[in-house]
């Protein structure tokens, strides 16, 4: 099991391959597609938090300011429309995805069903 300090990371264009893709083989990343103008991406930042800390090491979670420079890239790439987005990642592939700050049973209930541990 990953440490817990290892749990929730900000990520970035450059690294955001290895953070998100590879890591998904390892455990399941919730990928959180967030702008700092966004207030229901400040309302979902601390469920996202909450739930990573419940899974105790068994997901992680990606940040990423999709807003900031060539992040905007990685918003593209994964046709994300609208802020928040979360992204479910295993194995190298999209499981699912919500739009929207979701409440928490909502969330977890997703990751039961879209995520093998």
């Amino acid at each position: 099991m990953k440490s817990k300090e290892n749990n929730i990371i900000d990520t970035h264009y450059e690294s955001f391959e290895n953070d998100v893709m590879q890591q998904s083989y390892e455990r399941p990343v919730l990928l959180d597609c967030w702008a700092e103008w966004c207030s229901p991406c400040l309302m979902l930042a601390p469920v996202l938090k909450q739930l990573v800390e419940q899974y105790d090491g068994k997901i992680m979670l990606a940040k990423i300011e999709v807003d900031e420079g060539e992040n905007m890239k990685v918003a593209g790439h994964n046709k994300v429309r609208g802020f928040p987005t979360v992204i479910f990642y295993q194995n190298g592939e999209e499981k699912a995805r919500f739009s929207g700050a979701k409440p928490k049973p909502f969330i977890q209930q997703m990751i039961e069903e879209n995520f093998e541990f």
